[in-house]
């Protein structure tokens, strides 16, 4: 596959045509604004990015790159749609976050033109969007150093994530925009693990997300089940 291909058209005017609401932490976004902490501590845990040079693929509207910024990171976000990156850039010239930057390229693209030069590589509720995940995770192996870490968020593909993740999150609860996801797209932890060893990442942690709708709190847990993040680092 040419690596500028591994786009769905579809994504990405669903992501632009949200765009201007990236930043409203009561939009549909919201999900996204409450797990980013539990995301973000988890990461610095496993590895102090502070000084590192760090890119975020898949960044969207700068959610976490702008955070991992703040923790004194040197950060990249890449993302294929445009107005999802403008809010981006807008977001960090009004709240004045310094060490971060955006460009409109693939992972695939950047992995051509800067191998082996990032420290740490995030790619988050990213895969699940993309034709071939296989690609993007060949990518990040590419780009991150040897001995850098590469994470990942996807969802689980089996019962129980279908009725959490679409009819639950998007119909029932409207956590989410109805289509926000495809069943079809979503990847068991052993299939990303496979992704992971033959691009030369060595699965080191993992960690699910959990979410309680009363409460409507998030956490971490040893459920991957629905929500999941692993840990890679390149051997």
């Amino acid at each position: 596959m040419h690596n500028t291909d591994n786009v769905d058209p579809a994504e990405l005017a669903k992501f632009s045509d949200l765009a201007h609401r990236w930043w409203d932490t009561e939009s549909e976004f919201r999900p996204l604004h409450q797990i980013n902490p539990l995301r973000l501590d988890w990461i610095t845990d496993i590895v102090p990015i502070a000084g590192k040079r760090v890119l975020d693929v898949g960044c969207g509207g700068g959610i976490l790159a702008d955070a991992m910024a703040r923790r004194g990171a040197e950060v990249l976000g890449i993302d294929l749609a445009t107005k999802a990156l403008r809010v981006a850039q807008l977001h960090a010239l009004e709240a004045q976050t310094s060490g971060v930057q955006y460009r409109e390229i693939s992972a695939e693209a950047l992995a051509v033109e800067q191998p082996e030069s990032f420290d740490v590589v995030t790619c988050m509720e990213m895969l699940e969007h993309v034709p071939d995940p296989s690609s993007v995770v060949r990518a990040c192996a590419q780009i991150v150093k040897p001995g850098g870490h590469v994470f990942f968020s996807t969802i689980n593909r089996n019962p129980k994530s279908f009725l959490f993740a679409i009819v639950g999150a998007e119909y029932v609860l409207k956590l989410l925009p109805k289509g926000t996801h495809e069943y079809a797209k979503f990847i068991r932890p052993s299939e990303l693990a496979r992704y992971a060893r033959e691009a030369g990442l060595e699965l080191e942690h993992t960690k699910g997300l959990e979410y309680n709708p009363l409460s409507r709190r998030y956490w971490l847990s040893g459920d991957t089940s629905v929500n999941y993040m692993l840990g890679t680092r390149k051997v």
